[in-house]
């Protein structure tokens, strides 16, 4: 129920911000930085630089779930399939699981998320990351989203 409480929520909120610049100024941002990011649809992302994959929501995503109160994340050396659930977000408005968007060992977690939730409404895709994964398939982010095509992604869900 979490899970569809959510994906309403961010069809909502893509139908607003779909438009607005905010996107396009997050993308560049990521570009800026010299990182390959992708996103899944259910709006995860993972900036990758050589074998790590640094994960965590989308700004869409903090903005639909607002104020957020609690994240829970996994341990180091925890190792994740390909969807499977890492970890949750909970918020005034609704709880939900997150998920990895590839397969891997866990190596770090933001334990600055965990001691001030907040700072995923502050900085979702920039100081507020989840997780950092060492990759064991790289050939599983190419099933996930680039900038241009999860930009698409949301301006449909309008």
């Amino acid at each position: 129920m979490a899970t569809s409480i959510l994906t309403r929520t961010l069809l909502t909120r893509c139908q607003r911000v779909a438009s607005s610049s905010s996107l396009a100024a997050a993308l560049r941002q990521t570009t800026r930085r010299g990182l390959s990011t992708y996103y899944t649809p259910a709006h995860e992302y993972i900036k990758v630089e050589g074998t790590t994959g640094t994960v965590g929501i989308t700004d869409y995503a903090q903005a639909a779930l607002g104020d957020i109160v609690f994240v829970d994340l996994p341990e180091v050396d925890n190792e994740f399939a390909k969807g499977d659930s890492f970890g949750s977000v909970e918020s005034v408005k609704a709880a939900s699981d997150v998920y990895a968007p590839v397969g891997g060992k866990v190596v770090e977690h933001n334990s600055s998320v965990v001691d001030d939730p907040a700072l995923v409404n502050a900085a979702a895709e920039t100081d507020a990351w989840f997780i950092k994964l060492e990759i064991s398939d790289p050939e599983e982010l190419k099933g996930l989203m680039d900038e241009a095509a999860y930009k698409k992604h949301c301006e449909k869900e309008a």
